[in-house]
């Protein structure tokens, strides 16, 4: 979800990849039906390991946003370029339980906190941001709730 939202509200400033530590496979379908509803073109999804990212030839972050709870306690890769990280930790809607109504509403917990904390990075002044302050910031964003300016 957070690669579909960056891609949106990036809108060509920044562009969006996401992975994980575990990857299933295949893409959960909530996520999938949540982002098909609100319009999002999910062609692009599919399930990726961080992995991917850490090998040579792969695209060069600038940030990267560990945001499931469960990594938090993980040894991340070593990224090319040593980007900036944040921990934005999220509940993990795949580990929901309860009835289908009560998963589809983890999915949409976990995307507005995502998007909420996506626009307040991106509409970060970063040009006029030093590498301390920009990083106190991502911090920020993922201790807080945020709103979106």
């Amino acid at each position: 979800m957070g690669e579909a939202i960056v891609n949106r509200i990036g809108a060509g400033r920044f562009k969006g990849y996401s992975a994980g530590s575990q990857p299933k496979g295949t893409v959960n379908p909530y996520a999938l039906q949540l982002l098909e509803s609100l319009k999002y073109d999910t062609s692009f999804a599919r399930s990726k390991s961080w992995d991917e990212f850490s090998r040579p030839g792969a695209p060069e972050m600038n940030f990267v946003f560990t945001v499931c709870d469960s990594t938090a306690n993980e040894s991340c890769p070593i990224w090319p370029g040593h980007p900036m990280t944040a921990l934005w930790a999220v509940p993990d809607p795949a580990k929901a339980d309860g009835t289908e109504a009560e998963q589809h509403l983890a999915f949409a917990e976990a995307y507005r906190m995502l998007n909420n904390r996506i626009a307040v990075f991106t509409n970060l002044p970063m040009e006029s941001l030093d590498n301390l302050a920009l990083q106190q910031h991502l911090d920020e964003i993922g201790r807080d709730e945020p709103k979106p300016n």
